[in-house]
C-alpha cells in the first residue's frame, strides 16, 4: 500500500546540508530524538490544557512539519555519520510512540468528539509501530508499511487539526476521520504483520 513514507529519500535530500552543520557542530542523533520527543509532550500539553481555544490546535501542522524533520534528521545523523547505537534504537521508538500519544489524546477533548474512538486510534498508533518493530524479531526488517504509517498519521492529524482550528470541521466530522484512521491503523498492523511473514518466508533458505 502506499505511504507517504515513500516520499522519506525527497525529503532528505532538502536536508542533508543541515544535518551536515548539525554534525559539525557536535549535535547527535540522539540528542535531535529526545529533543523531538520533549517538544511533542510539551505541545501535546500545551494543546490540552488550552482545548476549549480551538485555535491552539494550529500548533499540530505546524510541529508535526518540524517533528518529521527532525526524525528525519536523526536517522540520517545516524547512519549517515556513525552514530547509530543500541541506546538510539531504543529512544528512537519509544520517543516515537510517547510523543504520538501526546498529540492524538488532546483531541478527546474537544467537545462531543468521541473519547473513546480518539483513545482507539492512539492504542492502534501504538500496536501498529510495535507490529513494525517486531518484524527483527522473527528475522525480518523493521516494517514501515502503510496505509497509515508515521508520516501519514501526521499528515492527516496536520489537516485535521488545520480545520478544526479555523472552524472548518464540527464534532460529528472528527469522529468519523478518526474512525477511518482506526480502520486504516487496523489495516496497517495487520498489513506489517503480514509483509514480515512474507519477507521471512522469501528469505529463507530453500530446502
Amino acid at each position: 500500500m502506499p505511504s507517504i513514507y515513500q516520499l522519506k529519500p525527497a525529503f532528505q535530500n532538502l536536508l542533508r546540508p543541515l544535518v551536515q552543520r548539525l554534525f559539525d557542530n557536535g549535535t547527535t542523533a540522539n540528542q535531535i530524538t529526545v529533543l523531538a520527543g520533549v517538544i511533542s509532550v510539551v505541545t501535546g500539553v500545551g494543546i490540552a490544557c488550552f482545548a476549549n481555544h480551538l485555535w491552539v490546535f494550529l500548533l499540530i501542522p505546524v510541529w508535526m512539519i518540524l517533528r518529521m524533520a527532525l526524525n528525519a534528521i536523526d536517522g540520517m545523523l545516524a547512519r549517515e555519520f556513525g552514530q547509530q547505537s543500541r541506546l538510539g534504537a531504543y529512544l528512537n521508538e519509544l520517543c516515537d510512540i510517547v510523543a504520538d500519544s501526546a498529540l492524538i489524546l488532546p483531541f478527546a477533548l474537544i467537545p462531543d468528539v468521541s473519547v473513546l474512538i480518539v483513545l482507539l486510534v492512539t492504542l492502534l498508533a501504538l500496536f501498529s509501530e510495535y507490529s513494525g518493530v517486531l518484524g527483527p524479531m522473527i528475522g525480518a526488517s523493521r516494517r514501515y508499511d502503510g496505509p497509515m504509517g508515521k508520516s501519514d498519521r501526521a499528515f492527516v492529524l496536520g489537516v485535521l487539526a488545520t480545520g478544526i482550528a479555523i472552524d472548518w470541521i464540527n464534532a460529528l466530522w472528527i469522529s468519523i476521520v478518526f474512525g477511518v484512521v482506526a480502520v486504516l491503523l487496523a489495516y496497517t498492523l495487520v498489513n506489517r504483520v503480514r509483509l514480515g511473514l512474507k519477507e521471512v518466508q522469501e528469505n529463507a533458505p530453500s530446502a
